[in-house]
């Protein structure tokens, strides 16, 4: 099962508010399970460097099945997946990529949030994420 177009913008919408709320300009990418692109804002302000980021954010969830703050520990020097973000014309492996599951569990998709500090792009892709939950 994939996210529906419906879901992916109620993703965007609550992780737009949370932007709001914490003052900052966000873009925000939902893929579907296999990583296809569902929907996608870049909020007024936002930086254009981080179009790509978003979007490789929510590729990376989807594709490892993980949030990419769990990647993060697993890709420093001397770690097992150290240089992945490499492969697959290239991978983000900092946090702000949450994947997204239906109320049974599964996964249906992923978020990318990129505009801030990487603290701040996971925050924002939570409050996404829990629009589906």
């Amino acid at each position: 099962m994939n996210i529906t177009l419906e879901q992916a913008e109620s993703v965007i919408a609550a992780a737009k508010k949370k932007a709001t709320e914490i003052n900052t300009k966000m873009n925000i990418a939902v893929v579907d399970a296999g990583s296809n692109l569902i929907a996608f804002v870049h909020m007024d302000g936002g930086w254009i460097g981080s179009v790509d980021i978003s979007m490789k954010k929510a590729k990376t969830a989807a594709w490892f099945q993980m949030d990419t703050k769990a990647l993060t520990p697993l890709v420093q020097p001397g770690q097992p997946l150290f240089n992945i973000e490499h492969s697959n014309g290239g991978l983000i492996t900092f946090p702000g990529g949450v994947i997204l599951k239906d109320a049974s569990g599964e996964i249906i998709g992923a978020v990318g949030v990129s505009g801030s500090t990487v603290d701040d792009d996971h925050e924002v892709a939570e409050a996404g994420a829990a629009a589906v939950k």
